[in-house]
């Protein structure tokens, strides 16, 4: 899928794309993994689920890598195609074992940011997502200063190279 992805905006049938993994009540076809994804989710702290959640994220972030590098590899305009693009990767959950929905974890890669960063901010009270939405809107041309539920046109520590 991620070459269909990379072939659909290279040559500009799209810019913009949504990719959603599925198959969470499957088994996935991973070397060393036999449960299905949702049961590892809710680990319960059980060390045999983690070290299987964990050969299934590093599955996933091999092929998130595999995606970025090929996005970076393709020339557009005098930069490669992940310095046009926006790619974010996330999960709805916080910490899926508690069905928890606070202080998501997310990686925005390219699109012309500074990366190399981490950013944190407070658990309390954190940044809404929505915030993050609006700055990628602003990159895309949308003149807007909010969306949904955001609270400020950004997220603090955001920069563009």
């Amino acid at each position: 899928m991620n070459d269909m992805i990379v072939l659909a905006l290279q040559n500009d049938s799209t810019r913009s794309v949504s990719f959603r993994l599925t198959g969470m009540n499957a088994v996935p076809t991973i070397k060393g993994v036999g449960t299905d994804w949702h049961n590892l989710s809710h680990h319960g702290k059980d060390p045999a689920k983690i070290n299987e959640l964990k050969i299934v994220e590093e599955a996933e972030f091999s092929a998130f890598n595999d995606f970025l590098t090929k996005l970076k590899g393709i020339e557009e305009n005098g930069k490669n195609l992940l310095d046009h693009t926006s790619v974010l990767f996330g999960s709805n959950l916080g910490n899926a074992s508690s069905h928890n929905w606070r202080n998501l974890p997310v990686i925005l890669a390219g699109g012309g940011y500074q990366h190399g960063n981490y950013l944190a901010f407070d658990e309390d009270n954190n940044t809404p997502l929505s915030n993050l939405f609006v700055s990628l809107a602003q990159r895309m041309g949308v003149e807007t200063d909010q969306f949904g539920s955001s609270t400020s046109a950004g997220v603090p520590g955001l920069k563009t190279g």
